[in-house]
């Protein structure tokens, strides 16, 4: 859903840059983003990421952020069939599966760590952050989000 480049000059997620007009209060942009934050919680993990980036530029959003808000609604008009369904007769295994982006911010030089455990294929937990350390290479930020998951798991 989101094509991000390590050139920071062609990121459509970059910070407010100081030519591109901030949004008024015409456009409902954190209604947006809220309702979209409460879909990721509830049915829609699949949007979390996504939100997430747009989350982060709720108080100077420019026509640029706005657009990425507009395509995540386009991809959930077009997938209304997508989402949580938990069934009585699934097996309850639970199984747990994490990743790592290496510096998937290239502004702030942090990477992203995200994890999800299911139960009978179903997600009943997961996480999508930044790291709070700069990992020094991929590796180093996998055993991160290793760490995160199994602190969960726990």
């Amino acid at each position: 859903m989101v094509v991000r480049s390590l050139d920071v000059k062609k990121d459509p997620f970059r910070p407010r840059e100081d030519n591109e007009e901030v949004l008024g209060h015409e456009v409902p942009y954190l209604s947006a983003i809220g309702a979209l934050m409460y879909l990721a919680n509830c049915t829609r993990p699949d949007i979390a990421f996504s939100v997430n980036l747009l989350a982060r530029h709720r108080s100077a959003p420019t026509k640029r952020h706005w657009n990425g808000v507009k395509h995540i609604l386009r991809y959930l008009h077009g997938t209304t069939d997508i989402g949580l369904f938990y069934s009585k007769g699934s097996k309850s295994q639970i199984v747990g599966y994490a990743d790592a982006g290496y510096l998937y911010d290239p502004h702030r030089a942090r990477s992203q760590t995200g994890y999800v455990f299911t139960c009978g294929g179903a997600t009943m937990s997961w996480q999508s952050v930044k790291q709070t350390l700069a990992a020094t290479s991929s590796n180093h930020s996998e055993i991160f989000a290793l760490h995160e998951a199994s602190r969960e798991c726990i």
